[in-house]
Formats: structure tokens, sequence, C-alpha cells
């Protein structure tokens, strides 16, 4: 599993894989009345907006720290485990690293309130169509979903906030 994760961690391809995968089982779950040729088509483009999206941001951070692709992910492998590098200019890439998370996480931070309150909209929306369907079973469950999709959001926030500024503590007394 370690393994796994750390391939994951530092391969394009390997994530590439792992989204055409997990989209081709959603597409043919969904549209089970198409050709299967239309389930790889759409698992193919779904794969090609994710990995860029993830190759722009990915080469965004590596050049605001300075460093390669693998460098950084080894460097949030290092934050993620509180281990703080001995080289001064891997130290240097790490502040670099915990400031540019930071500030990324407290600018998206000021939308939060905006997301969770449009998360909540569409909750109660699905509770009110449901309750004038008669059928309230699915807009419950949905509305669990959105609670627990919320909580889960905001806890690992919490928990990546604070992950960072301890780390940045910590690179601080180095």
């Amino acid at each position: 599993m370690l393994s796994l994760k750390r391939l994951l961690d530092r391969s394009l391809t390997a994530q590439a894989t792992l989204v055409f995968l997990l989209g081709l089982g959603a597409t043919a779950r969904i549209r089970r009345d198409e050709h299967p040729a239309v389930w790889v088509f759409h698992s193919a483009l779904y794969t090609g907006a994710a990995i860029a999206v993830l190759a722009v941001q990915r080469r965004r951070a590596a050049r605001a720290v300075g460093t390669d692709a693998g460098g950084l992910a080894d460097l949030n492998r290092k934050i993620r485990h509180h281990e703080v590098p001995q080289d001064l200019e891997e130290q240097a890439a790490m502040r670099r690293l915990v400031a540019e998370q930071l500030g990324q996480m407290e600018r998206a931070g000021k939308w939060l309130p905006y997301w969770l309150g449009a998360m909540g909209l569409i909750a109660v929306g699905m509770l009110v169509l449901g309750a004038v369907s008669g059928s309230l079973a699915f807009p419950l469950l949905f509305a669990g979903g959105m609670v627990a999709l919320c909580s889960w959001v905001l806890w690992m926030r919490r928990r990546s906030l604070d992950r960072l500024r301890r780390m940045r503590q910590v690179l601080r007394e180095e």
C-alpha cells in the first residue's frame, strides 16, 4: 500500500491510469445503454481534463518552490510525516512550499462559507423537492451525504492548516 501511495504521489501516469479506470467504471455504471466505446471516450475525456489541471497545478507549485515534480512530492511527503530536512537548500524549498500552500489555503478560505452555503441550498432544495414529490428517502440520503461531504472537507482543511502551520513553526526554529 505504501509503494502504491508513493507511486501515485510521484507519477502522473499512475494518476492518469487510476482516474481513467475510475471514470470508466462510473461512466459504465451511469450510461449502461450506450456502447462501451462511448464509455472509453468519456473516460478519456475526463482523464484528459483532470490530468491537465493537475499538471498545471504541479508545474506552478514546482516553479514557486524551485524544484521538480519529484522533489515536490518528496517535500509534501515530509510535511505529512513531520520530517524536517537536514539540507539547508531543502529546508528553504520546504519553507517556500509551506508558505505557498498556506497562502493558497488562506486565499481559498474566504470562499469556503459561500461553498458551504451553496451545498446547504442544494441539500435543502433536494429535501423540498422530495417533500413535494412525496418521496423523502433519496433526498434524506442526499442531504446526509452532503453533510458528510462538507464535514469531511472542513476536517481535511483544518488538518492541513494545522500540519502546515506546525511545519512553518518548526522551520522557523531551525
